[in-house]
């Protein structure tokens, strides 16, 4: 009988709990996600200690976003693949790269990009710092020698100056690296319509809104994994997303795909005929085929979507979660939503997701 129940001692509570939340992380669910996060308006940038904001040092950082200088043959910048114009992407399904070379992965958005705490679509980067290099030493990117780019920043005057005012020294790759992350710290949403309904304005949102956030929250499972600021939890899943055959079939696509792998000391190199993900970072098999959960913010404004851009429209995302995601993954099951249920949710993700078009205005390059 209930009233015969006698409270359980403390430490037997922390041992089902700690039981509790190794089955879920076996069966493939974070366990952040099995206790569905809230979702958070917009607050303060975390900005690391080591590289404090300063207007200056943002200044430089926009410079150098937009300085082709930044590339091996001076025709492609930070900016061609994280376009102002295009919400921080660059609408494609495969981002631009390199002439003569092929990308293999989708640009994605800048935007908001403060709050997320891994970066590229498998995560390698912990910081926007460490990030900001990876794409200039990139053969299939901007294919730059950083030791020739010092050299060639050194002898700009105005960069020099630049450099002193925001460092107190001369320039460097990692003061570079540091500048741009300054500068990405300021690319946010303005005027977000979920961030003051959050706070309290229920009239930032539509009757259709306000139900596609329910369906975002309850059946639609979306909010397991999408949530906090950034709509997301910085975690990886394998969720069997098709590949794209129209950039798997491209020989040039093959070849970089192969030498990422390589110069990851992934011994099958030679034999990869798929995108391992994850995988490529970790080698745990968990992680085969397994990508970071993007964010959601400014989705409306961000696509071809997925790491490959296979998906054109939030329509097709949808039907793709709704069908329980690809064959033989492991984390999602099927949804079971009503078109007008899908029609809510999508008018959510447009309409409470995306803030206000900015002005934006480009820097004088020295």
């Amino acid at each position: 009988m209930h009233g015969s129940l006698k409270p359980q001692p403390y430490g037997a509570i922390v041992l089902f709990i700690f039981l509790l939340m190794t089955a879920l992380i076996m069966a493939g669910v974070s366990a952040c996600s099995a206790f569905a996060a809230t979702l958070q308006p917009m607050g303060a940038v975390p900005v690391p200690e080591q590289n404090p904001q300063t207007e200056e040092k943002v200044a430089l950082g926009k410079q150098l976003f937009f300085d082709r200088r930044l590339s091996g043959d001076g025709t492609t910048s930070c900016a061609t693949c994280h376009n102002p114009e295009q919400a921080f992407a660059d609408g494609l399904d495969i981002s631009l790269s390199y002439p003569t070379t092929k990308n293999w992965r989708n640009s994605p958005t800048l935007l908001n990009v403060a709050f997320q705490k891994s970066l590229f679509h498998d995560g390698r980067a912990k910081s926007l710092e460490e990030q900001a290099l990876f794409p200039m030493m990139s053969a299939f990117e901007m294919n730059k020698n950083l030791d020739y780019l010092e050299e060639q920043i050194r002898v700009v005057p105005e960069y020099v100056a630049a450099f002193r005012s925001a460092f107190g020294g001369e320039p460097t790759r990692e003061r570079m690296a540091m500048a741009i992350a300054a500068f990405e710290r300021t690319l946010l949403s303005a005027n977000v319509p979920l961030d003051r309904f959050l706070r309290g304005d229920e009239k930032a949102l539509s009757e259709d809104a306000r139900k596609g956030l329910e369906i975002f929250k309850g059946k639609g499972r979306c909010a397991d994994c999408h949530y906090g600021v950034s709509l997301a939890d910085d975690t990886f899943y394998a969720l069997a997303v098709p590949e794209n055959p129209v950039i798997m079939n491209d020989s040039s696509v093959t070849a970089t795909m192969r030498f990422v792998a390589k110069v990851s000391h992934y011994n099958e190199y030679r034999n990869l005929s798929e995108d391992p993900g994850r995988y490529l970072i970790t080698r745990n098999e968990r992680d085969w085929k397994a990508f970071r959960t993007p964010t959601l913010r400014e989705v409306s404004k961000t696509g071809p979507y997925m790491h490959n851009g296979i998906f054109a429209t939030l329509e097709d995302v949808i039907d793709f979660f709704d069908r329980g995601g690809g064959k033989g993954n492991a984390v999602l099951k099927p949804l079971g939503l009503t078109a007008e249920e899908k029609k809510y949710l999508r008018t959510f993700l447009v309409e409470a997701l995306s803030g206000e078009e900015q002005v934006f205005h480009y820097p004088v390059i020295p």
